[in-house]
């Protein structure tokens, strides 16, 4: 039965997810059992196109990235992959409606993230928009179960989400992006004189993503509210750290949060859901 195969790709989309990242394992695993497949296939997709870009040393990325974009093409048109990420991931794009533009901008980010780009604003908001806010958009389609009407009105905020995770991500990742991949996202700074100011700078503007983030947040519906909080409460406990660390050091080392402090902050935030504070 084709039923088998669907629940194994379903399958291999949560243990990807469970494999590389403990913060949004824990959160899908606050949804409601009813949509978690569906996020864990779209982050089991956006992962492997990621894993192109940023891992696949020694290979071609081109090719691999465009063979990539083909197989998603061909399983969106005709509704099945051998591929089980691809095939998960198709069957949550026709079941929420997920408009297939997303997928392009995102894989359009994906395809800049092969070259050394010297990103200034717009380029970098390009960025921005298809590596991590239409990947918002395409959990919120899940969460307002294809609701045109809530989508739209909920839209501005998911965006606003997606880019402050994004750019936390560019802050805790500096080091990294810049000596392993030569990649600077953040336009008109020069990584090798960063400083407190530009720290800062970089900080403000995130801090008042997550300020209209969480307005939007507190609009969605009871299936998902509680774990998206819980994703955005880790990224602000991460977002703290990093602003008390100094540029130079974060230069030189990974900023983390233990499983310990996630665990912590899963508690906190439910007693916060349970009693209304969100």
């Amino acid at each position: 039965m084709k039923q088998k195969y669907d629940d194994l790709s379903f399958q291999i989309s949560k243990q990807t997810t469970q494999k590389y990242s403990t913060s949004f394992s824990l959160g899908i695993l606050a949804l409601s059992p009813k949509i978690r497949d569906a996020i864990y296939a779209i982050y089991g997709y956006v992962r492997l196109a990621d894993e192109i870009v940023d891992s696949f040393h020694g290979y071609d990325k081109d090719v691999l990235l465009s063979r990539f974009r083909i197989q998603t093409e061909e399983a969106l048109a005709e509704k099945i992959s051998l591929n089980p990420i691809l095939q998960s991931f198709q069957q949550t794009v026709f079941k929420y409606n997920i408009d297939k533009n997303l997928i392009s901008q995102f894989l359009k980010s994906m395809e800049m993230d092969l070259y050394k780009i010297d990103y200034n604003s717009d380029l970098y908001k390009e960025y921005i928009l298809g590596s991590a806010e239409v990947v918002g958009l395409m959990c919120l389609h899940v969460f307002v179960n294809g609701d045109k009407e809530v989508f739209e009105k909920l839209k501005p905020f998911a965006m606003k989400l997606g880019s402050a995770f994004q750019k936390v991500n560019f802050l805790r990742d500096l080091n990294d992006d810049f000596e392993v991949l030569g990649r600077t996202y953040f336009p008109g700074v020069n990584i090798l004189n960063f400083d407190a100011k530009e720290k800062s700078q970089i900080e403000k503007d995130i801090s008042e993503e997550f300020k209209c983030a969480l307005e939007g947040i507190r609009m969605l519906p009871k299936s998902s509210k509680f774990g998206v909080y819980l994703a955005y409460r880790y990224y602000i406990s991460l977002f703290n750290k990093i602003k008390k660390t100094p540029a130079k050091v974060i230069l030189k080392k990974r900023i983390r949060i233990s499983n310990s402090r996630k665990f912590s902050l899963m508690m906190s935030s439910y007693v916060q859901y349970k009693i209304a504070l969100i």
